[in-house]
């Protein structure tokens, strides 16, 4: 029987507005990461990048933070650095502006550039979690919906709300761009899509997403009546995030007057495994090399290397075609996961970053949520929990390898 004080504070819980609900679950979660953080900073010693007396601030703005606080302080350079070899340096280009410079704006009143940007990190991060419960609950019961979002504020990855990096608003961006698309709403998203592409790279996933979904629409169409003006938002919309991502590398090209400014800054990040790596850009190549490295490192036969890669992309779209939790998501999610992953597949080079890389899909987290027993919701959460930490530790307390780059 169940206890009656148990009862009520349910009852009361299940009566507070959704937004309300998620903010406590999105701030206790964050109470968490703190005390993570914290422990990290502790565990920081010499041979880490943040020293032996490191600060939560100083964890909060390392790696990619100093990039973007470099965007905003310097903008991007007009000429390209260049290594003594000739080739292009790492440099701001690689890093999209709007994120930087918003919290610069921010860091004006605030009193500082790095507040500002955590802060931005932090609201954004609230945002996209209010968002993802919106999305699933168009598809799922206010329950799963709600692990969903637990999962994804408390998750392996759930730091990067705590930091200086672009992550939680482009994720606040996508959640809300998906939710329009979920909802048949397009007018919005002919700003959602240049504000989504100005803060960091992915807009081009979510051109090939529009394809499919307007493919998807085009053979349901009898099911559901597809009108001329969603054709035309779908269309145009397609076209529009496609003409968006490609200008960030036209933007780059006019300011330096070098054609490959913001290619060749990405492949420089790749010289730190592959220090011959070619100097230009082929789709799909970095994932090549990266199985004939990462086989050579962990002592792997190379053809093993490319057994497992295909293996891992069959076992993800067999995933998401045929998983039943996944399919109880709807044909949005699973046409974002998949445009998504073959974006990463065709322009990424696969190293520690590519669990930082993989946070556009979180709303697969809402495939776990679905089975209705508690004690493997928690279960789920725990091992989420022990991964945030696990990552944490790695990228921050220890930081001191290529292995450990967040």
């Amino acid at each position: 029987m169940a206890d009656p004080l148990t009862t009520r504070l349910a009852a009361r819980w299940a009566g507070w507005p959704a937004a309300l609900r998620i903010g406590i679950l999105y701030l206790a979660a964050r109470a968490v990461t703190t005390g993570f953080f914290v422990a990290a900073a502790a565990l920081s010693g010499p041979t880490s990048r943040f020293g032996a007396n490191a600060t939560v601030g100083d964890l909060a703005m390392g790696w990619d933070s100093t990039w973007y606080w470099f965007v905003a302080v310097n903008g991007y350079p007009a000429q390209l650095p260049l290594t003594d070899t000739g080739l292009v340096a790492e440099n701001q280009w690689a890093f999209m502006p709007l994120y930087p410079f918003l919290a610069g704006a921010l860091g004006t009143v605030l009193g500082g550039w790095g507040v500002a940007a955590v802060l931005i990190s932090l609201v954004a991060g609230y945002g996209a979690s209010w968002a993802l419960y919106r999305m699933l609950r168009l598809r799922l019961d206010r329950s799963a919906a709600t692990w969903a979002v637990v999962f994804f504020a408390a998750g392996p990855l759930a730091a990067l709300f705590q930091v200086g990096y672009a992550e939680s608003l482009f994720l606040f961006w996508l959640f809300l761009a998906l939710l329009l698309v979920m909802r048949r709403r397009y007018a919005w998203l002919y700003l959602l899509v240049p504000v989504m592409g100005f803060t960091r790279p992915g807009v081009l996933a979510f051109s090939l997403f529009l394809a499919l979904f307007g493919i998807w629409r085009w053979f349901r169409r009898r099911v559901e009546p597809l009108p001329a003006r969603e054709v035309v938002h779908i269309v145009a919309l397609g076209l529009w995030a496609a003409v968006v991502g490609f200008s960030w590398q036209v933007i780059a090209a006019i300011v330096t007057g070098d054609a490959s400014a913001y290619l060749a800054t990405e492949l420089a990040w790749r010289r730190n495994w592959i220090p011959d790596s070619p100097g230009q850009f082929f789709p799909f190549d970095g994932f090549l090399e990266a199985t004939r490295f990462w086989a050579e490192q962990w002592g792997w036969p190379v053809v093993l290397g490319y057994v497992v890669l295909g293996l891992l992309i069959v076992g993800v779209a067999a995933a998401l075609l045929f998983a039943a939790p996944v399919r109880r998501l709807g044909v949005e999610i699973r046409l974002w996961s998949a445009a998504y992953l073959l974006y990463l597949l065709a322009v990424f080079f696969p190293q520690s970053s590519i669990f930082r890389l993989l946070l556009p899909v979180t709303p697969l987290w809402g495939a776990l949520a679905v089975p209705r027993s508690t004690a493997w919701r928690i279960v789920v959460l725990v091992a989420g929990l022990g991964g945030q930490w696990w990552w944490i530790y790695n990228m921050y307390g220890l930081a001191n390898t290529f292995w450990r780059i967040p």
